[in-house]
């Protein structure tokens, strides 16, 4: 198929208007059967619960086209996992795994002509989210949900390149959530709650900030957008655990594919102090895969970890393996990887 007319290699991480996106809706106990359309727009009554009460989650994920052409998802159940439990959590009807995969399959199918050509250094974004669309004045679920999916080429989530190091500034008067809250769902306002903080980052010249937990104000929770990785001087492959950390589907590969490299793993409270000790780090998310952290500054002291502008050999390595099964250039020994039918 003849690829839409974009420089792919130059595509900026933001929206890119595609084709079409696919919209199912629950009503009166059930799903419908979905329709794809080229519009852009939503109507959504003026009492619709999600402008009120904040029933609203959401997942990202990417699409690679493979050397052969074929375009696949990688962990795409995964996903339909999460936004399952996202939805639970929220008391809001679950899109039925079935469903979510199928819905991403038929938009993808749709748009192949944006998926970006292999060695782009692109991918084609896609961003399924539920909303409660039922008219609700009071306090309570919505009866009716709907289900978009849409898709956008995108290059990488950071300005630069493959494996550019960020820079992070430790945040100390915003708490991102609460330790029994819905910090481990994809809930919208998680993210509108951290703007200040992310954006009171960024004008201070760093990529984003790096929470500490509510609790205490002591232990690593998560960057802004991604999960935290450490590495230490022994080499093991350090990251937070805690009941208000989103589940990366990224980390949690990342973290096989190091086991089986001999890496050892430790998924445990990190305190921030801890920081100094380690040889590299690591944000690590769909949208970032993994960004390597040249520089973390705490109050009045900044970490640099090696030169502070380049990848270091551990982060390098886990990197290529990843990339390279969700890319197709590289074999799939989990079976995480999902050829997208042709329709």
């Amino acid at each position: 198929m003849e690829k839409a007319d974009l420089n792919f290699s130059e595509l900026p991480f933001s929206y890119q208007k595609t084709d079409f996106n696919i919209r199912y809706r629950f009503k009166d106990g059930q799903w419908d059967k979905g329709e794809l359309t080229g519009s852009t727009d939503i109507s959504l009554h003026i009492a619709a619960q999600c402008l009120h009460y904040g029933q609203l989650v959401f997942e990202g994920l990417k699409v690679f086209e493979r050397p052969d052409g074929q375009a696949q998802t990688f962990r795409l159940e995964e996903n339909a996992k999460r936004m399952a439990h996202s939805a639970e959590k929220l008391l809001m009807e679950p899109v039925p795994i079935e469903l979510f995969k199928e819905a991403v399959h038929r938009v993808v199918d749709a748009n192949r002509k944006y998926i970006p050509p292999y060695g782009s250094g692109a991918s084609l974004y896609v961003r399924p989210y539920l909303i409660g669309s039922g008219i609700q004045l009071g306090v309570n679920p919505s009866s009716e949900y709907l289900f978009i999916v849409f898709v956008s080429p995108v290059g990488p989530y950071y300005k630069g390149s493959g494996l550019s190091c960020v820079h992070l500034l430790v945040e100390e008067e915003v708490d991102r959530a609460a330790p029994m809250g819905t910090g481990d769902i994809k809930a919208a306002g998680n993210y509108a709650a951290g703007l200040r903080a992310s954006i009171g980052a960024k004008r201070k010249g760093f990529s984003e900030c790096l929470y500490l937990d509510a609790k205490e104000n002591k232990y690593i929770d998560e960057s802004g957008t991604s999960n935290f990785i450490g590495i230490t001087a022994d080499n093991k492959y350090v990251t937070p655990k805690s009941p208000s950390i989103l589940p990366s589907i990224t980390n949690k590969s990342i973290i096989q594919i190091a086991k089986d490299d001999g890496i050892t793993v430790e998924r445990r409270p990190i305190a921030v102090d801890e920081l100094e000790s380690f040889v590299e780090c690591g944000c690590v998310g769909t949208a970032a895969v993994i960004s390597p952290v040249g520089s973390i500054t705490w109050r009045d002291k900044k970490i640099v970890y090696g030169d502070g502008e380049n990848a270091g050999p551990v982060t390098i390595k886990l990197y290529n393996k990843l990339s390279g099964i969700q890319s197709g250039k590289d074999e799939d020994p989990y079976g995480w990887t999902e050829i997208v039918p042709a329709g």
